[in-house]
């Protein structure tokens, strides 16, 4: 794993020691992603520099240094992830007589461009990445980003200079970027807790699409762009019927388990994060059946019970013989991180579960510097609750609304204390956590017509009616890319794999884990997985309403299914609870009127009734759009202040 950034001065005005100071600054800004080794590349004529951080994984000699340049001198490259099917296009490039000069998946991928081009050889690559290349003949950039998104790469033009960075902060460390907030990407922040590609915080300013490539011309900056791969292709192909289970799930570990072991291949020490939940558990299982000595294994857990899974984790990791490293983290020291979030995410972000996911991580690179993770498997085979729920949502279509429209009056004026109440009424095993917030989703969501509006709903932390945020249009705020023949459940799977997977879920996780310095791989979401998973019926992926039905047969050949089967919890920590506690005086301060309405992203009046709401102990489910409008402000004294 590793950090890349560069510019392009368009005007080829500046001197070669200034491209290359400049890019060794922004370079230094992602030391975390690479604390190993650091490059620069100059052409100075075409006014272009390129910066690198290495975090070394694969042939840990100066062989594997970038940026690299090929044997013909045409193509410099930097890039960040790995390539996990390098070995085979290696064999493929000796087989036509390439000496190479090291042992590295940066050298292979790059002779591989060389002598078939970029379209050609990206399409080919098993594996998360993020790559510059310059090529130096037609004087060319490309930005190329992995399938689904794995590896983050922004980039920008402002005037006559064009940036690009695996973080934000290294374009910031460039003396000419001037930082404009784009207030629609504040606006849908404050609905998702988390920017949405393409969109920044910063105007002008782009993540690259998943799958998708760049190419601009340093002559006069003109770009091209496109997409090698999309996740639409996947999910409009028609799944034909499962015949015989057995053997779709058999082939289905085979494929898994492939991809567990391509992800094993290091040159350093390896290990996996495990919860105890199925998706974890079930890499782990295939890592140790591939292994002929214990994996190592990682588990933060946490002082309340009803947060806590390491002891899940420890069971599943007694059963596979593991060696087993958890640790217990009182409170305190989960919340002196907080005021870490906004260096490590350098863009207002606010998944709370950000926390536990960087302790984990700094768990884990004590040991190891490459970790696997069960990330992933949710979105590919229909694990999340809302995919379930929006297909029984669909089924009650066929009931008049305004019966609909009764139930979804019933339960608001149930409120929050009793849906508490009945949830324990239920035996504890089946007893949903935080009641309180799923009956105000599902009484919304009744009122609501069409699966993307419901899913918007359910993934909006503010909506249209609490004044904070623009209106409620799915059309404007959701992927438009997808066919019109999917499923609820498939839908919903699918615009959390478009959106949710890669500005949430793998941002979350590439922050953490790069803050420490260790590499984080996800074999659920290797591409040939993720086609293979659509191309079965929901009705295979989710049985009686339980998804991840796939997962869970070959995670029961290695683990038997009690310590593995109980309600989805998802990596949270205890939000609301701390918010009215301990994090209570630091919350209220950056929640002040006088500071909302100075910073003027957010109406203060509906903000602070809110909070004082959320004090009371009522709206348990206004914790994480409170954490929102925290994480905003505290972003912006840390990037716009200083």
């Amino acid at each position: 794993m590793c950090g890349l950034t560069g510019f392009l001065d368009l005007s080829q005005s500046t001197a070669e020691a200034t491209l290359a100071a400049r890019a060794r600054a922004m370079a230094d800004a992602l030391t975390h992603r690479g604390p190993d080794d650091a490059g620069v590349h100059v052409d100075a004529p075409a006014g272009l520099a390129i910066g690198f951080r290495r975090l070394a994984i694969i042939d840990l000699s100066p062989a594997g240094h970038q940026p690299m340049t090929s044997a013909d001198g045409r193509w410099t490259v930097a890039y960040n992830g790995e390539i996990y099917n390098h070995r085979d296009l290696r064999a493929e490039l000796e087989a036509d007589g390439v000496a190479l000069r090291g042992g590295s998946d940066t050298e292979v991928m790059l002779e591989h461009v060389a002598r078939r081009g970029v379209l050609e050889t990206i399409p080919r690559l098993i594996g998360m990445f993020a790559i510059a290349l310059w090529d130096a003949r037609e004087r060319q950039l490309w930005l190329i980003r992995d399938r689904l998104g794995l590896k983050p790469l922004y980039h920008g033009r402002q005037g006559d200079l064009v940036l690009w960075g695996s973080e934000l902060k290294a374009l910031a460390a460039h003396p000419d970027f001037r930082p404009c907030v784009d207030r629609d990407a504040v606006d849908r922040f404050l609905r998702f807790n988390c920017v949405p590609g393409p969109r920044t915080i910063y105007e002008g300013v782009e993540k690259l699409p998943p799958g998708g490539w760049l190419r601009l011309d340093a002559a006069d900056g003109a770009r091209a762009e496109g997409r090698y791969w999309r996740l639409a292709d996947a999910t409009a192909q028609d799944a034909p019927a499962v015949g015989d289970a057995a053997e779709t799930l058999d082939a289905l570990e085979r494929l898994l388990s492939d991809a567990v072991s391509r992800r094993m291949v290091a040159d350093v020490p390896l290990g996996a994060l495990l919860s105890g939940g199925i998706d974890s558990s079930t890499v782990v299982a295939l890592m140790q059946a591939a292994s002929d000595r214990p994996v190592k294994t990682f588990t933060i857990g946490f002082d309340n019970q009803a947060f806590d899974e390491a002891a899940h984790a420890k069971q599943v990791a007694a059963h596979l013989k593991t060696d087993h490293t958890e640790l217990y983290l009182a409170p305190a020291a989960a919340r002196e991180l907080i005021p870490s979030l906004p260096d490590w995410y350098d863009e207002p972000f606010a998944d709370s579960s950000a926390l536990p996911t960087y302790l984990v991580s700094r768990l884990a690179r004590g040991q190891v510097t490459v970790a696997l993770s069960g990330d992933g498997g949710d979105e590919v085979f229909f694990g999340y609750n809302r995919h379930a729920a929006l297909a029984k949502l669909a089924r009650l279509d066929r009931a008049p609304a305004g019966l609909r429209r009764t139930a979804a009056r019933a339960l608001q004026a149930l409120g929050p204390a009793g849906a508490a109440r009945l949830a324990r009424l239920l035996p504890e095993g089946k007893r949903p956590r935080q009641a309180d917030d799923k009956a105000a989703k599902l009484a919304r969501a009744l009122g609501r017509e069409g699966t993307d509006a419901r899913y918007l709903d359910v993934v909006s932390q503010w909506r249209a009616a609490d004044g904070l945020v623009g209106p409620d249009d799915p059309a404007a705020l959701l992927p438009q890319e997808l066919g019109d023949g999917l499923d609820p459940a498939a839908r919903a799977a699918a615009l959390d794999a478009l959106t949710y997977l890669p500005d949430d879920i793998l941002t979350k996780v590439d922050r953490a884990s790069m803050a420490v310095s260790l590499e984080a791989r996800a074999p659920l979401l290797d591409h040939r997985v993720v086609e293979a998973a659509w191309r079965l019926p929901t009705a295979f992926k989710m049985k009686d309403g339980v998804g991840k039905w796939p997962l869970r047969q070959i995670l029961y050949r290695h683990v038997p299914r009690h310590l593995v089967e109980r309600p989805k919890a998802g990596f949270a920590i205890p939000l609301g609870e701390w918010l009215r506690g301990p994090l209570r005086e630091w919350a209220g301060d950056l929640l002040s009127e006088a500071r909302l309405r100075r910073r003027g992203f957010v109406e203060p009046a509906l903000v602070r009734a809110a909070w004082a709401e959320h004090l009371t102990g009522q709206g348990q489910g206004r914790a994480e759009a409170l954490w929102g409008v925290l994480m905003l402000e505290a972003w912006a004294e840390r990037w716009l202040d200083r």
